[in-house]
């Protein structure tokens, strides 16, 4: 060997040495089942999956970019290594618009004479449902400063000029970051984390901007998987057959939108297969229909190679169906089907970190088996369960009178009625007369469709589903609010002359005429009815229920609080509603115990909402809906007395879930909180909130340490000197997470 080959060779090993040592591994410590180790040019993350199977997956930079050399598994100790793929490039996509406040947030602030300030407009907007940042140039009268402008709308993708690596260890898991990420009006640094005992890699941008009044939604993936290495990418469509689309087409310019059952796509190689999929709920911000948008995606790139990941639109889809009245369906459509002035995207305020994530999962087996594994996670898109409760839910414009009345026959089983079942729903508390039949009618419309209405619900409950036909009558209270009975009661929003209160109708028995806030409270009382504000501080809601914490309505029991939904998203957020609906919640309760008992009676909730109208089996409802489980034995029949479901709701027995994450035998025991929590995705933190009755302070306890599939019971110390109410909540590594309601300690 020459003196100059020798030389050359020496400084290509100097070369690899010393990019071996690019990756910070000061912030790593080694743990069980959790490994670290310098890479040429990167670092490579070894760690045990499930069932003891081996996980690699080694990362490097090209030019500055990011990649991910290899993912390979090990089926067992002792098997051969299977290579997933290889050099594979993440890439992200982000579209922004201008975030704005909707007329239907100023309607009622402007009604109670609130002064309309850039203050206010600054903090409110950040709540604003209807808004539709990309749709140009918006819907006269919808949001404020229209229209918008098509410069408004800015798209990126991502780079990096430059890239450090760091790793860092939490308990339980592993994190490697690579700096440099921009995407337009974002930057920030591309991580990934791996779990112990799980197969998932979650890859995510975490980014920021600094610029004000941000709205915005992502694309993210793996560019560069081998065509020749890959047999497939395979997933169940809406009507669940399995489909496949094999690379033997053109090359595509622009990603292809897969309409696949539960947000899932799978990446088929010959020795196993890379799942990929969003996060179960917190991908997806709040609409008014689940219509299956296309949350997974393909790309062929070349001859060679392909691309994979996930999505969101950028708008709402127009949909037609057959078998309506035109005069019906119209109002249905303008209402909510696919109203193209709806959707909001996500929040993105200033400066907050915004966690923009996909996840795969990477398995030594084929695509049906690792399907079947991902949906592990969402126990089959479905609420597990849980013995002693039974799953309710509320909120639903179907509009089931004009349904039936248009079929013409009470027997046509609605479309939704499959959709609830399906997900393992036993009580559905539905809130038709909004915007479908006469809803303010004195009497004789409104009766002869109540009574539809109470029939058809009759006609399609069951022994372990129940139709409850509630409503939002937005009559007397101030904003919105929810409100259902114990039965089917007759009832008006308006009384005329010649009308009383209460009546005896002849063909409808005992009805009521309500002419003011206090016949609406005092109708409540009488039937033992329940109500709470739709959508609080958001929407027809913005300013409630702060304006009527004084009304005999807030003060009285028949009131139970608000109701929580995924309103706005916030990836900066680690709860889901976490400024809005947790804020109302702590609220409300501090308001009651300032002065007044810890009784449930007096304490308020939070219950769960769909706020969504008409459902079809092939839409995708369940990462849009969080539910309720209340603490209840058994279904009542429909014909049976329903207050049991209420007197549980009303003694704050019942705990909210995005399914992923339950709870049982929760409560104060002496000075400690105990609470058992039973989960999928590895587990993140759990908390206890409570209030003085004037602020309200929480104890984060982090959780990291508990893998995927797990039970704990926690016993969480706490002095209950000087506070009047506590809560419990559980949050894992997705965004999902389950909250109790708060009880008194005073």
């Amino acid at each position: 060997m020459s003196k100059t080959t020798l030389f050359l060779s020496l400084l290509l090993v100097f070369a690899a040495l010393a990019a071996a040592q690019t990756c910070d591994l000061n912030l790593y410590k080694a743990a069980n089942g959790l490994t670290a180790e310098a890479a040429t040019n990167g670092v490579q993350l070894s760690w045990i999956g499930e069932k003891g199977a081996s996980l690699r997956a080694t990362f490097g930079t090209i030019n500055g970019q990011p990649t991910i050399r290899e993912l390979a598994v090990m089926k067992a100790a002792g098997a051969p290594w299977t290579i997933l793929a290889r050099e594979l490039t993440p890439e992200f996509d982000v579209v922004s618009g201008v975030r704005r406040m909707s007329q239907q947030q100023l309607s009622p602030l402007q009604a109670m004479k609130v002064p309309i300030t850039p203050e206010l407009v600054e903090k409110e907007k950040w709540n604003a449902f209807w808004d539709a940042p990309l749709f140009i140039p918006g819907q006269p009268g919808q949001s404020m400063d229209l229209p918008r402008k098509p410069e408004e709308i800015r798209r990126a993708s991502s780079s990096f000029a430059e890239s450090k690596c760091s790793v860092k260890s939490t308990p339980g898991r592993l994190s490697v970051d690579f700096s440099g990420l921009k995407m337009g009006i974002f930057s920030g640094l591309l991580r990934f984390t791996v779990y112990r005992g799980s197969n998932l890699l979650r890859q995510e941008a975490v980014a920021s901007t600094q610029e004000n009044s941000v709205a915005y939604k992502y694309n993210a993936g793996l560019r560069g998987f081998s065509i020749e290495e890959t047999k497939m990418i395979s997933w169940q469509d809406t009507a669940r057959a399995w489909q496949r689309y094999e690379f033997g087409g053109a090359v595509n310019k622009d990603p292809v939108a897969l309409r696949a059952r539960n947000r899932l796509a799978l990446v088929e190689t010959a020795g196993g297969t890379i799942a990929v999929f969003p996060p179960s709920h917190k991908f997806f911000f709040a609409r008014e229909i689940e219509l299956n948008l296309g949350y997974v995606w393909y790309r062929k790139d070349s001859e060679k190679t392909f691309s994979a990941g996930v999505r969101q639109a950028e708008h709402e889809e127009e949909y037609r169906p057959y078998g309506v009245t035109d005069e019906v369906w119209k109002r249905r459509e303008e209402q909510s089907r696919h109203n193209l002035g709806n959707f909001a995207l996500y929040n993105a305020p200033p400066g907050s970190e915004q966690h923009m994530a996909v996840y795969y999962l990477l398995s030594p087996a084929n695509g049906a088996l690792t399907r079947e594994r991902v949906l592990d996670y969402t126990h089959g898109d479905t609420y597990k369960p849980v013995p002693g409760y039974q799953v309710a839910i509320s909120h639903f414009h179907t509009h089931f009178n004009e349904q039936l009345t248009d079929a013409g026959t009470i027997d046509l089983q609605p479309t939704w009625w499959p959709v609830f079942r399906a997900l393992g729903v036993n009580i559905a508390m539905m809130s038709d007369f909004h915007g479908d039949s006469h809803q303010n009618d004195p009497g004789p419309l409104r009766f002869a469709e109540e009574k539809v209405y109470f029939e058809g619900a009759r006609r399609h409950s069951d022994k372990s589903f129940l139709i409850m036909p509630g409503e939002e009558p937005d009559g007397h209270l101030g904003g919105h609010y929810t409100m259902v009975f114990p039965k089917p009661v007759f009832w008006s929003h308006i009384r005329q002359a010649g009308q009383t209160f209460e009546q005896q109708d002849p063909t409808y028995g005992h009805v009521y005429h309500v002419g003011s806030a206090d016949e609406e409270l005092k109708m409540m009382q009488k039937e033992g009815a329940l109500m709470w504000q739709a959508h609080p501080r958001t929407k027809g809601s913005t300013g409630y229920p702060d304006a009527v914490k004084e009304w005999p309505h807030f003060q009285s029991d028949r009131f139970l609080g608000g109701s929580y939904q995924s309103l706005p998203v916030d990836q900066s957020e680690q709860r889901i509603c976490e400024k809005r609906c947790l804020s109302v919640l702590d609220d409300m309760n501090n308001w009651r115990t300032a002065a007044g008992p810890s009784t449930p009676g007096n304490l308020r909730y939070m219950i769960a909402e769909g706020d969504t109208y008409m459902k079809y089996p092939d839409d995708e409802t369940f990462p849009q809906l969080i539910v309720n489980y209340v603490h209840l034995d058994k279904v009542p029949r429909f014909d049976d007395d329903w207050s049991p479901i209420l007197k549980a709701m009303r003694a704050g027995d019942f705990f909210v879930s995005t399914g992923e994450v339950l709870l049982k035998n929760y409560g104060v025991q002496g000075k400690n909180y105990v609470a058992e929590v039973e989960w999928t995705f590895p587990l993140e933190f759990v908390e206890l909130v409570w209030g003085d009755g004037k602020t309200t302070d929480r104890k984060i306890i982090p959780a990291t340490e508990f893998g995927e599939f797990g039970t704990h019971r926690f016993e969480i110390p706490f002095d209950p000197a000087g506070k009047k109410w506590i809560r419990f909540a559980a949050w894992d590594s997705a965004g999902n997470g389950a909250l109790t309601q708060p009880v008194g300690l005073q």
